[in-house]
Protein backbone atom coordinates (compact mmCIF):
# COMPACT_ATOMS: atom_id res chain seq x y z
CA UNK A 1 0.00 0.00 0.00
CA UNK A 2 1.30 3.47 -0.89
CA UNK A 3 0.51 4.89 2.56
CA UNK A 4 2.74 2.31 4.28
CA UNK A 5 5.50 2.98 1.77
CA UNK A 6 5.26 6.74 2.37
CA UNK A 7 5.10 6.42 6.17
CA UNK A 8 8.24 4.26 6.17
CA UNK A 9 10.13 6.95 4.24
CA UNK A 10 8.79 9.67 6.53
CA UNK A 11 10.12 7.77 9.53
CA UNK A 12 13.51 7.36 7.84
CA UNK A 13 13.68 11.13 7.41
CA UNK A 14 12.60 11.82 10.99
CA UNK A 15 15.07 9.33 12.46
CA UNK A 16 17.90 10.75 10.32
CA UNK A 17 17.10 14.31 11.41
CA UNK A 18 17.20 13.38 15.09
CA UNK A 19 20.69 11.88 14.85
CA UNK A 20 22.00 15.45 15.01
CA UNK A 21 18.72 17.14 15.97
CA UNK A 22 19.75 20.53 14.55
CA UNK A 23 17.71 22.72 12.21
CA UNK A 24 20.90 23.89 10.44
CA UNK A 25 22.33 20.46 9.68
CA UNK A 26 23.24 19.44 6.14
CA UNK A 27 20.62 17.63 4.11
CA UNK A 28 21.24 14.71 1.78
CA UNK A 29 18.59 12.63 0.06
CA UNK A 30 19.32 8.88 -0.08
CA UNK A 31 16.89 8.29 -2.97
CA UNK A 32 17.46 8.97 -6.68
CA UNK A 33 15.81 12.07 -8.12
CA UNK A 34 13.53 10.16 -10.49
CA UNK A 35 12.05 8.11 -7.63
CA UNK A 36 8.86 9.15 -5.80
CA UNK A 37 10.71 8.21 -2.61
CA UNK A 38 13.03 11.17 -3.28
CA UNK A 39 10.09 13.59 -3.16
CA UNK A 40 8.58 11.95 -0.08
CA UNK A 41 11.87 12.05 1.83
CA UNK A 42 12.48 15.68 0.92
CA UNK A 43 8.89 16.59 1.82
CA UNK A 44 9.15 15.13 5.29
CA UNK A 45 12.59 16.65 5.90
CA UNK A 46 11.10 20.10 5.24
CA UNK A 47 8.26 19.30 7.64
CA UNK A 48 10.67 18.02 10.29
CA UNK A 49 12.90 21.08 10.18
CA UNK A 50 9.87 23.35 10.30
CA UNK A 51 8.47 21.42 13.27
CA UNK A 52 11.61 22.38 15.18
CA UNK A 53 11.57 25.95 13.87
CA UNK A 54 8.11 26.22 15.41
CA UNK A 55 9.48 24.95 18.76
CA UNK A 56 12.32 27.48 18.72
CA UNK A 57 10.21 30.51 17.83
CA UNK A 58 7.90 29.83 20.80
CA UNK A 59 10.75 30.37 23.27
CA UNK A 60 9.53 33.33 25.38
CA UNK A 61 13.15 34.46 25.77
CA UNK A 62 13.96 34.50 22.07
CA UNK A 63 15.69 37.62 20.79
CA UNK A 64 13.24 39.66 18.64
CA UNK A 65 15.77 40.01 15.82
CA UNK A 66 16.39 36.26 15.85
CA UNK A 67 12.64 35.64 15.92
CA UNK A 68 12.12 37.79 12.83
CA UNK A 69 14.92 35.97 11.02
CA UNK A 70 13.36 32.65 11.98
CA UNK A 71 9.93 33.82 10.80
CA UNK A 72 11.45 34.45 7.36
CA UNK A 73 12.82 30.88 7.39
CA UNK A 74 9.39 29.52 8.31
CA UNK A 75 7.82 31.46 5.42
CA UNK A 76 10.40 30.04 3.02
CA UNK A 77 9.85 26.57 4.45
CA UNK A 78 6.09 26.88 3.90
CA UNK A 79 6.72 27.75 0.26
CA UNK A 80 9.08 24.77 -0.13
CA UNK A 81 6.46 22.53 1.46
CA UNK A 82 3.80 23.71 -0.98
CA UNK A 83 6.15 23.22 -3.93
CA UNK A 84 6.88 19.63 -2.86
CA UNK A 85 3.17 18.85 -2.55
CA UNK A 86 2.67 20.08 -6.10
CA UNK A 87 5.60 17.95 -7.33
CA UNK A 88 4.09 14.88 -5.66
CA UNK A 89 0.71 15.59 -7.25
CA UNK A 90 2.47 15.92 -10.62
CA UNK A 91 3.82 12.41 -10.07
CA UNK A 92 0.28 11.06 -9.59
CA UNK A 93 -1.09 13.03 -12.53
CA UNK A 94 1.57 11.45 -14.73
CA UNK A 95 1.03 7.99 -13.25
CA UNK A 96 -2.71 8.02 -13.88
CA UNK A 97 -2.84 10.09 -17.08
CA UNK A 98 -3.88 7.08 -19.18
CA UNK A 99 -6.76 6.07 -16.90
CA UNK A 100 -10.19 6.13 -18.53
CA UNK A 101 -12.34 8.29 -16.26
CA UNK A 102 -15.89 7.03 -15.78
CA UNK A 103 -18.82 9.32 -16.60
CA UNK A 104 -20.00 9.29 -13.00
CA UNK A 105 -16.52 9.82 -11.55
CA UNK A 106 -16.28 12.32 -8.71
CA UNK A 107 -13.57 14.65 -7.47
CA UNK A 108 -12.10 14.43 -3.99
CA UNK A 109 -11.98 17.33 -1.53
CA UNK A 110 -8.18 17.24 -1.61
CA UNK A 111 -5.56 15.87 -3.96
CA UNK A 112 -3.52 12.76 -3.06
CA UNK A 113 -0.45 14.84 -2.25
CA UNK A 114 -2.28 17.06 0.23
CA UNK A 115 -3.53 13.95 2.02
CA UNK A 116 0.05 12.63 2.02
CA UNK A 117 1.15 15.99 3.42
CA UNK A 118 -1.14 15.34 6.40
CA UNK A 119 0.36 11.87 6.79
CA UNK A 120 3.85 13.39 6.93
CA UNK A 121 2.79 15.75 9.73
CA UNK A 122 1.08 12.87 11.49
CA UNK A 123 4.32 10.88 11.39
CA UNK A 124 6.00 13.77 13.23
CA UNK A 125 3.23 13.93 15.83
CA UNK A 126 3.51 10.20 16.47
CA UNK A 127 7.31 10.36 16.78
CA UNK A 128 7.28 13.22 19.25
CA UNK A 129 4.36 11.89 21.27
CA UNK A 130 6.21 8.56 21.56
CA UNK A 131 9.19 10.55 22.87
CA UNK A 132 6.96 11.96 25.59
CA UNK A 133 5.69 8.49 26.50
CA UNK A 134 9.28 7.26 26.75
CA UNK A 135 10.47 10.06 29.04
CA UNK A 136 12.02 8.93 32.30
CA UNK A 137 11.92 12.39 33.89
CA UNK A 138 8.15 12.91 33.50
CA UNK A 139 5.37 12.13 35.95
CA UNK A 140 3.23 9.02 35.60
CA UNK A 141 0.24 11.29 34.95
CA UNK A 142 2.05 13.02 32.07
CA UNK A 143 3.03 9.70 30.52
CA UNK A 144 -0.50 8.35 30.87
CA UNK A 145 -1.98 11.41 29.15
CA UNK A 146 0.57 11.21 26.36
CA UNK A 147 -0.08 7.50 25.87
CA UNK A 148 -3.78 8.24 25.46
CA UNK A 149 -2.96 10.90 22.85
CA UNK A 150 -0.55 8.53 21.11
CA UNK A 151 -3.27 5.90 20.86
CA UNK A 152 -5.52 8.43 19.12
CA UNK A 153 -2.73 9.46 16.74
CA UNK A 154 -2.10 5.81 15.83
CA UNK A 155 -5.80 5.35 15.14
CA UNK A 156 -5.74 8.50 13.03
CA UNK A 157 -2.79 7.10 11.07
CA UNK A 158 -4.77 3.96 10.32
CA UNK A 159 -7.81 5.92 9.14
CA UNK A 160 -5.83 8.42 7.07
CA UNK A 161 -3.75 5.65 5.48
CA UNK A 162 -6.91 3.77 4.55
CA UNK A 163 -8.40 6.92 3.03
CA UNK A 164 -5.25 7.66 1.00
CA UNK A 165 -5.01 4.13 -0.36
CA UNK A 166 -8.73 4.12 -1.22
CA UNK A 167 -8.42 7.45 -3.00
CA UNK A 168 -5.52 6.19 -5.11
CA UNK A 169 -7.40 2.98 -5.89
CA UNK A 170 -10.45 5.01 -6.95
CA UNK A 171 -8.34 7.25 -9.20
CA UNK A 172 -6.65 4.21 -10.76
CA UNK A 173 -10.08 2.62 -11.40
CA UNK A 174 -11.50 5.83 -12.90
CA UNK A 175 -14.04 6.27 -10.09
CA UNK A 176 -12.43 9.54 -9.03
CA UNK A 177 -10.35 12.02 -10.95
CA UNK A 178 -7.60 14.46 -10.03
CA UNK A 179 -7.84 18.17 -10.57
CA UNK A 180 -4.89 20.08 -9.14
CA UNK A 181 -4.84 23.80 -8.45
CA UNK A 182 -1.64 25.71 -7.87
CA UNK A 183 -1.74 27.16 -4.37
CA UNK A 184 -1.14 30.73 -5.56
CA UNK A 185 0.24 31.89 -2.24
CA UNK A 186 0.07 35.68 -2.08
CA UNK A 187 2.13 36.76 0.91
CA UNK A 188 5.55 36.35 -0.78
CA UNK A 189 4.53 38.04 -4.03
CA UNK A 190 5.56 41.69 -4.51
CA UNK A 191 2.51 42.28 -6.70
CA UNK A 192 -0.08 40.54 -4.51
CA UNK A 193 1.00 41.44 -0.98
CA UNK A 194 -0.03 45.10 -0.41
CA UNK A 195 2.73 45.63 2.18
CA UNK A 196 5.43 44.46 -0.23
CA UNK A 197 3.83 46.39 -3.08
CA UNK A 198 4.16 49.65 -1.14
CA UNK A 199 7.92 49.06 -0.82
CA UNK A 200 8.36 49.12 -4.60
Amino acid sequence: MFSDFAFKIFNESIEKYHVEDRVDQDFSNPYPKDDIAHLLYRKNWIDTVQWHYEDIIRDPQIDPVAALKLKRKIDASNQDRTDLVEYIDSYFLKKYEAVSIKEDATINTESPAWAIDRLSILALKIYHMQEEVNRTDASAEHIEKCQAKLNILLEQRKDLSTAIDQLLADIEAGNKYMKVYKQMKMYNDDELNPVLRKKN
